[in-house]
C-alpha cells in the first residue's frame, strides 16, 4: 500500500497510541482517522504540519510519500497495465536523458520513481498538465508530437541550465551594441563560452546544449522575467550556419520580445520567420555591403574591412547559386566548429 498512512500506523502501534486518540489530536473523526491510515483521502497540508509537529516526523517526508501515493494512483488510473505505464514513461526518453545526465534516474527499475523523477525535471504536476503546458507554451506551427516533446525535454534542460548563468539587467537599447561586439566575436575561432559572456554582459542568456536525437531544432527564444533567454542546439556544425541561427534568434528578441514573454518562439508564422531570416542575413552581411561583393574583384578586402568572416560570404553565395557548394573557395573557407 502507499502512502504515508501505512507508516503512520507503524508509527501509533510502535508508541501504544490508539487511532482514536490520535484523531482527537489531530482535532478529526475516527472515520477521516482511518481513511488517511488507509490511504483512502489526501492529507491537506494543515494536518500534514499537525502530524509533523506531533509526531516530530519531518514534514517533507510525509509531502514526499504522499507525492508518491498520488503519482501512484494517477498512473494506474490512467493505464490499465503497468507495461502501458513503462511505455508511455518511455516515450520521454528517459533513458536517454540519464545517459547525458539530464536527469537523474533514483530506481530504474521503479517505473514509479521513473515517473516522479521525471516529472521533477519538468517541474509539472502531472502528464495531463505537461500536455496541455507543452502546448500553450511553445510557438511551434510543425505539429508534429514526438518532435515537439523532445523539444520541450530540450528547453527544460536549457531552462535548468539557465539558472548557473548571472546575466546583466537587460536594456534594448544595448542591443546594437551586442551586435557591434559581435563582430569582433565572429572574426575569432569559435568559443562558446565567450559567447555566453558576451551576451550575459548585454542582459541576454545563451545556452548552447546538444538536443535530444532526431531533434532538428536549431533555436528558440524566450523571455524569463525581464531578460531575453536564447537556446540554442548544437545540430549546426559549421560557423556560418551556426551564426545565421545566433542571428535569427536573436531577430526575435528585437522584433517579438514581447511574444516570447508568454510563448517559446521555436517557429513562428510566416512573416515571423521571414523577418528573423533577413534580420540575420543582414547583421552577417548588410545588403550595401554585399551588393558591393558582389560587383567588385576584392573581395576579401571588402571582407576584411567590414569584418565579415569569409565564411559568411562563400556560404550565402552558395545558398544563393551564386556558386556551387564545390566552389574551391567555399570549401578552402568553410570553418567547422567544435562546441
Amino acid at each position: 500500500m502507499f502512502g504515508f498512512g501505512s507508516m503512520l500506523k507503524d508509527y501509533l502501534t510502535y508508541n501504544h497510541i490508539s487511532q482514536s486518540d490520535f484523531a482527537s489530536r489531530l482535532d478529526i473523526t475516527k472515520k477521516h482517522m482511518n481513511e488517511i491510515l488507509n490511504s483512502k483521502t489526501d492529507i491537506s497540508e494543515d494536518l500534514m504540519i499537525a502530524i509533523s509537529l506531533i509526531t516530530d516526523i519531518d514534514i517533507n517526508l510525509i509531502a514526499f510519500v504522499e507525492a508518491k501515493r498520488k503519482l501512484y494512483n494517477y498512473l494506474n488510473n490512467r493505464f490499465n497495465s503497468e507495461k502501458e505505464i513503462k511505455k508511455f514513461i518511455s516515450s520521454y526518453h528517459v533513458e536517454e536523458m540519464s545517459k547525458r545526465n539530464w536527469l537523474v534516474l533514483k530506481d530504474k527499475d521503479s517505473y514509479l520513481q521513473n515517473a516522479y523523477d521525471l516529472l521533477n525535471f519538468l517541474n509539472i504536476k502531472n502528464f495531463d498538465v505537461l500536455e496541455k503546458y507543452s502546448d500553450s507554451k511553445i510557438l511551434y506551427k510543425k505539429k508534429e508530437d514526438a518532435d515537439l516533446k523532445k523539444v520541450f525535454l530540450w528547453i527544460t534542460r536549457c531552462d535548468n541550465l539557465v539558472k548557473e548563468i548571472n546575466v546583466e539587467r537587460y536594456d534594448s537599447s544595448n542591443l546594437n551594441k551586442l551586435l557591434g561586439e559581435l563582430k569582433d566575436e565572429r572574426l575569432r575561432k569559435f568559443n562558446s563560452n565567450s559567447l555566453v559572456k558576451l551576451f550575459s554582459k548585454y542582459g541576454i542568456y545563451l545556452v548552447i546544449e546538444d538536443a535530444l536525437l532526431g531533434t532538428k531544432t536549431r533555436g528558440c527564444t524566450k523571455v524569463l522575467g525581464n531578460n531575453p533567454a536564447i537556446y540554442m542546439t548544437t545540430y549546426l556544425k559549421e560557423k556560418a550556419s551556426f551564426y545565421y541561427a545566433l542571428y535569427h534568434e536573436l531577430g526575435h528578441v528585437k522584433s517579438d520580445y514581447n511574444k516570447a514573454k508568454s510563448k517559446v518562439v521555436i517557429d513562428g508564422d510566416d512573416n515571423i520567420e521571414k523577418r528573423a531570416d533577413n534580420f540575420a542575413l543582414k547583421q552577417m552581411i548588410d545588403d550595401k555591403t554585399y551588393k558591393e561583393i558582389i560587383t567588385c574583384d576584392d573581395i576579401e578586402d571588402i571582407c576584411k574591412r567590414e569584418k565579415i568572416p569569409l565564411c559568411f560570404l562563400y556560404s550565402r553565395l552558395a545558398k544563393e547559386g551564386k556558386i556551387n557548394y564545390n566552389d574551391p573557395r567555399y570549401i578552402k573557407n568553410r570553418e567547422e566548429i567544435s562546441y
